[in-house]
């Protein structure tokens, strides 16, 4: 086996290596970012429904 072919074997693990965590990063923020945009939502509606039940007890007293 030439040389060369065994650094092309051992590039290829190495670069597959590097994609794999680039790949697994990548996924994690985005992963962070939809819960971070459900978290936000999620705040507003109960926020929203906290408001409204504030205004309805106004109303009545």
């Amino acid at each position: 086996m030439k040389m060369s072919t065994v650094w092309s074997i051992v590039g290829a693990i190495i670069a597959i290596i590097i994609a794999w965590w680039v790949v697994n990063i990548a996924f994690s923020i985005a992963w962070f970012l939809v819960k971070a945009i459900i978290a936000v939502l999620a705040a507003a509606a109960i926020f929203g429904l906290i408001k409204a039940s504030l205004k309805s007890k106004d109303k009545k007293g």
